[in-house]
């Protein structure tokens, strides 16, 4: 029964930036003290991220790229969240609950009250590196509540 895999489903809009950032982070950090964990990440509203270019932010890859942690290959296109995904996670996180809450009430009213909420700005309200960091201490934060 320990040896079972699970997953941390990280939500974000566009599956381009924060949620990505966040499943590649805890992905690199959980190797060694989660190993029967993995993140995946998923947008709950891809359509809104029309303007992105490439399969993943250039923020993103450069906050990683500080933390000398190099991402799962090959990079993928944003991945649109779906009731199936929603259901096999083990644990799930929304990077913004007031921007994220209110998707989720829309597209999956029933999985709002499972979902830990964090509050991380998106570029429009914080810069790259405060986002990051702030995602970074979440992490550390959700890793050891796991572990626990």
């Amino acid at each position: 029964m320990g040896d079972e895999q699970k997953t941390v489903l990280f939500l974000c809009t566009g599956n381009y930036y924060r949620s990505r950032f966040a499943e590649e982070l805890f992905n690199a950090r959980s190797s060694e003290c989660l190993p029967n964990w993995k993140a995946i990440s998923r947008a709950l509203a891809i359509k809104r991220g029309v303007a992105n270019h490439g399969p993943i932010s250039p923020f993103a890859l450069a906050g990683l790229e500080r933390r000398n942690i190099t991402p799962l290959a090959p990079l993928r296109k944003p991945l649109a969240c779906t009731k199936k995904i929603l259901f096999h996670a083990t644990h799930i996180v929304a990077l913004k609950e007031l921007e994220h809450r209110t998707i989720l009430e829309e597209k999956f009213p029933e999985w709002i009250d499972r979902v830990e909420y964090w509050h991380v700005h998106d570029v429009d309200e914080a810069l790259p590196e405060q986002a990051l960091a702030e995602i970074e201490k979440n992490v550390k934060s959700l890793l050891l509540k796991l572990a626990g």
